[in-house]
């Protein structure tokens, strides 16, 4: 009954996530169930195990998603993502509408934008540019999918998304973990995208097919969607409409500054400054231990260093700066607590006596450690359609033997991490995912039209890269 329970559970908070139902509710109300069924105590099991579960995932990403709040809403405020976008393109041209669009989604998104602020930049955008090339609109997720949410979210050696951060407490790694694999991952993903989008547009233009006009009705998102979107997102998008746009864009060189500042800090610092600095006085008064946290404060330093240099350069254009700051601010909020939630849920499922028999079926698969996590990280990704809540659920859980198996049998702990994050940046595209959702509601399309070249670019691409990256691995090890 503890087993029937487990998938009971998940199958409702699946079921009920995708009709649009708050996590928040829905994540203790599922983790009730699964106590119930499992003859567990239900207050115990929701006072204690959910909002230790909870409350640790707070503890350890609230910095992440608040600088990265902040940061988002600073680009977009200050109209640095429209000066970047619009760069890209003009220089680019009317004749490399696909790589323009997929170069302006994938620029902004590896600097560390969150996916959500650059969709309501990037689609107006590639909307102009689509018209101009006499495109089908309906291609236009598959081309801003490609660029902002495959490599530059989980491949990219040093992207600052909180996917690729992740893996970085339980590894004791950096978002630069193995960045020889992350490479040739993204050059798989991004060929392979490109490839497609050729094919498809030239396809379209044999047919006889262009862009219509959808006419110029504004976009609301409804509630919806925003629970949906939340889920998989770390950033409320309720949260855009607040705050106070510049009337002018700053120059390109302006606006890319602080996605370089993001990139070279968390390098500098993940790399060079903090690992050598002595904390070992510092984790003996603290009784904490501070080395596998140092990936996550590059980061933070980085995302700090970035807001400030955003703010620098745009301070006259930034009339409501209190406003986008809070703005920033309060973007966070609603997207922790969701996935938060979900690792409550998590934390439950795995305290069942049932449990057990899920951990041993997960970590005996045919293979080894590295067939296991890939396996594991795809199924809850898939599951749950959320790449940052799948990885956190498996990871609490099973985080621990990952690594006890990485160390039985040599493996890096870099590998595991890049494996992890790219595994996780599958199945999370499937049609219930928040961000397929938005992204098809901002730029007016549907499954039914867009969602197969989608699937082309934003899931098997990825399949592709992440197959190449795992034999490479087990041959070679991380590089």
């Amino acid at each position: 009954m503890g087993l029937f329970g487990i998938l009971l559970g998940l199958g409702l908070l699946m079921w009920f996530a995708y009709r649009g139902w708050s996590v928040l509710l829905l994540a203790p109300a599922a983790a009730l169930v699964v106590a119930a069924i499992s003859g567990q105590p239900l207050l115990a099991n929701w006072t204690s195990t959910f909002m230790n579960g909870t409350a640790r995932f707070v503890t350890q990403w609230f910095p992440m998603f608040l600088l990265g709040g902040i940061f988002g809403k600073m680009m977009d405020d200050s109209g640095s993502i429209t000066s970047i976008a619009r760069f890209l393109t003009e220089r680019l041209g009317v004749k490399r509408t696909m790589l323009s669009v997929v170069l302006a989604s994938a620029v902004v998104t590896y600097g560390g934008v969150s996916v959500f602020v650059a969709f309501f930049v990037l689609v107006p955008m590639a909307r102009e540019m689509f018209r101009a090339a006499n495109i089908p609109a309906r291609l236009m997720p598959a081309a801003i999918g490609l660029g902002a949410f495959t490599f530059t979210m989980s491949a990219m050696p040093g992207t600052p998304s909180t996917n690729n951060a992740i893996p970085m407490p339980y590894f004791g790694t950096t978002t630069f973990a193995a960045p020889g694999l992350g490479i040739i991952a993204s050059i798989i993903t991004f060929v392979f995208g490109m490839w497609w989008l050729a094919r498809i547009e030239q396809k379209a233009r044999a047919a006889g097919e262009g862009y219509v006009d959808d006419g110029e009705t504004p976009v609301v998102i409804s509630e919806k969607v925003r629970e949906q979107a939340t889920t998989s997102g770390d950033f409320d998008p309720n949260e855009l409409t607040h705050g106070q746009k510049s009337d002018s864009a700053p120059s390109f060189a302006y606006a890319i500054l602080p996605l370089i500042v993001v990139i070279f800090v968390n390098f500098l610092m993940a790399l060079v400054v903090l690992p050598r600095i002595d904390f070992s006085r510092a984790e003996a008064l603290l009784g904490i231990s501070i080395t596998s946290t140092l990936g996550v404060w590059a980061v933070l330093i980085a995302l700090a260093a970035a807001i400030i240099a955003v703010i620098a350069v745009n301070y006259g254009r930034l009339g409501g700066l209190r406003e986008s700051l809070d703005a920033g601010a309060n973007s966070a909020v609603l997207p922790i607590m969701t996935v938060a939630s979900l690792v409550g849920f998590g934390a439950v499922v795995a305290a069942m006596p049932a449990f057990n028999v899920v951990r041993d079926a997960v970590l005996q698969i045919p293979g080894g450690p590295l067939v296991s996590l890939v396996v594991a990280m795809n199924a809850l990704a898939g599951l749950t359609g959320t790449a940052s809540g799948g990885m956190a659920i498996a990871l609490n859980a099973l985080g621990g033997e990952y690594m006890r198996m990485a160390a039985e049998h040599g493996i890096d702990p870099a590998l595991m991490h890049r494996l992890t994050t790219i595994s996780a940046g599958t199945l999370d595209a499937l049609p219930h995912n928040g961000t397929v959702l938005l992204l098809l509601q901002i730029s007016k399309q549907t499954h039914a039209g867009s969602y197969f070249d989608m699937v082309m670019t934003v899931i098997v691409g990825v399949i592709i890269s992440l197959v190449a990256v795992f034999v490479l691995g087990s041959m070679f090890g991380s590089f």
